[in-house]
Formats: C-alpha cells, structure tokens, sequence
C-alpha cells in the first residue's frame, strides 16, 4: 500500500498537468468544457477481500465485466487490502482519477470513512471535480457523486422467512461480518421475516468484528465456520452469513453438522468454488450490485449522472432471492406473496 500511496503522491506532485484540484483546469476523462469524452475509462475499486470472494464484491466485479463486454469500454479495477488506512483507500481512488478514470466506482461503505464529509472518498471527489464517482452502500453527499444504496432488509426478510418455513428445530441464525448500521439491516430484515412466517422462531446472532478491527469479518472464513459450529450446537439448523467471504466457513460448518445456511449478495450457490458444499446452501440473500454498477456507468456514458441516492429495492428488482438448487421451490408461492406484500407497502420491513 505503501508503493500505491507514494505513486498517488507522485502523480499529484505533476501539479498543473493533472490539474485536478482546479475547476477551470482539464482533468483525464474530460473534455476543457468539462463533458466526457467518447473514450469512458470506467475505474473500480474494491471493498476487502476483493475479486474472487464469491459474494460482494464478485457481485460488483460482474457489473464491471458486463460494462466491458456489453458497453465496449475500457475498464481497471484495484484490490483493497486487509488492514489499510484511510488514506490508503483515498490514494486508490485518487490514483484512479488522476489516470485518467471517468467514472470512478467505489464499492463498500468503507469508503465513506469514519466521517463521511471528509472521508477517502470525499477527499477524492473534491481532488478530482471533473471526475463523476458512485459510492456501493455509501453516503458521501457531493455534486459528482452518485451513492448507490440497496435496501437489504427487504431481500433478508425474504431468505428469514425462508429459513424460518423450513426450520425443523425452531431456531435459526445470523452472522453478520461487521457490526456496523448497514449489516444491521441485514439482521433487522432476516429477525422480521423469520417472525412473520413463525411468530415462535429463535434468532440467534453473532458478529465477526468491529470496525475498531477494520471489519476484518468480511475475509475471515475459518471465524465464520467457528461462529457456525458454535450456532448449530446451539441448535439453530440454518444459518444466514450476511459476511461477505467469511461465508464459506459457515458452509463448511454447515456441511460438517448435516445442516443448512443461506448466502448473500450474489447465488452462492452457482459461485461457490468447492461444488461439495453446494447441497448446504438453501438459498442467497440475492443483492443486485451489478445491475447497479452496470447501470451506472451506462447512465454515466449516455450522459445522465444523477448525483446522491439511487435506492435499489424489491420493486426494482435490486434485491431478491435465489432459486439455485431447487431447496425454496416448495415455499416460493409464500416467499411470493411476502413479497408482494413489501412492494405494494403492506408490510414495512425494519432496517433496527
């Protein structure tokens, strides 16, 4: 990181050549006027655990990928690492947009910082004033940033009822990988939604860390298989990981005690790399951060950036739940009906 953050450095040190700090000046990606030029360079940078984590950030890296296949355009993603600072993630985008990256696409909360005014992002986005960013699950209020958020409570109240009809002792569990507002979301919808299909369901929880240990429970499989096996003694027969790559650990765990979990963000069942544990996943949380990312950048290329929050729910089919491995299809007329009853505003789903 420290290599990364020297060259953001040095790059900024070219002063009035990227002139990225100066409105009047020409940024790369943009036309002296400041519109785009016909050429996008599209700019990721990933949440920790990065590409090949099977859950969120994968999720976002498909959205990528069909923005190179699909829109013919130029795209580089960066991978985060476990532990970084602050001005770490603050150098990888401001490493992105002085290369000439328009837009820029900041995938997790951890972009935002620990004050989202002056946080990585922020600090990036008033360095680089021509360039356009979007923020996965952010709140970074800036006239050139667009927060795509999901309203994962929704999608998790489906999979807890789910797991909550096909619960054959009475409990079920979450384990969240961070303890942070946002995966609080998750945990709010999956309680509601198992209450709502069975009033006398128990809901066990366990958290993987803190963000005072920079979240380290989103890449932290064998802590998710030892939080499962601790859950599944306890009796719970289905558990929901709503902790990006820790995720595999619960379905070891799963598979090692004869028992059931779901998956999050993306069909785990189908990117699950170790085909044996495919049988434990009943269902995913499914949260459609490709269709955001890719729906971004088409916005972005067709010249209609929106600033601030596009919200991704049930009705815009921004959250859902999978069908893989045919385990949900005996109560999916039910899941169906929960979910017509969230969308035409029947049932409110907590985000507490």
């Amino acid at each position: 990181m420290k290599v990364l953050a020297a060259a953001a450095v040095a790059i900024v040190a070219l002063g009035s050549m990227a002139a990225c700090g100066d409105d009047k000046g020409d940024e790369p990606g943009s036309t002296s006027s400041g519109s785009t030029k016909k050429n996008v360079k599209v700019g990721l940078a990933f949440d920790i655990g990065g590409r090949g984590d099977k859950s969120f950030n994968d999720s976002a890296a498909a959205g990528l990928d069909r923005v190179k296949t699909d829109l013919n355009l130029e795209v580089k993603d960066l991978a985060a690492v476990a532990g970084e600072s602050e001005n770490d993630k603050y150098a990888r985008l401001k490493l992105l947009c002085t290369t000439g990256y328009n837009p820029v696409i900041a995938v997790g909360f951890v972009y935002d910082g620990a004050d989202s005014k002056n946080g990585p992002l922020a600090r990036a986005a008033k360095d680089c004033p021509q360039t356009k960013f979007a923020i996965v699950d952010g709140g970074t209020a800036a006239d050139n940033v667009a927060d795509l958020v999901f309203a994962e409570e929704q999608g998790s109240f489906l999979v807890g009822a789910a797991a909550a009809l096909k619960s054959k002792t009475g409990t079920v569990g979450f384990i969240g990988g961070c303890q942070v507002d946002l995966i609080k979301k998750f945990e709010a919808g999956f309680a509601a939604g198992a209450k709502a299909a069975k009033a006398d369901i128990k809901v066990l929880t366990n958290y993987l860390s803190t963000p005072a240990e920079a979240c380290k429970g989103f890449n932290d499989p064998a802590g998710g298989k030892t939080a499962a096996t601790g859950m599944y003694d306890q009796k719970a027969d289905i558990i929901y990981a709503a902790a990006g790559g820790s995720g595999t650990g619960v379905f070891e765990a799963a598979k090692a005690k004869n028992a059931l979990a779901i998956g999050v963000d993306s069909d785990q069942y189908n990117t699950v790399t170790d085909a044996s544990l495919k049988p434990v996943i009943m269902t995913s949380m499914l949260k459609r951060v490709d269709n955001a990312v890719f729906n971004f950048v088409k916005d972005f290329s067709e010249d209609k950036f929106k600033a601030g929050p596009t919200v991704f729910d049930l009705k815009a089919d921004g959250v859902g739940y999978a069908t893989s491995g045919g385990q949900v299809d005996d109560i999916k007329t039910k899941l169906d009906e929960f979910k017509a009853d969230i969308v035409s505003g029947k049932i409110t789903v907590p985000t507490k």
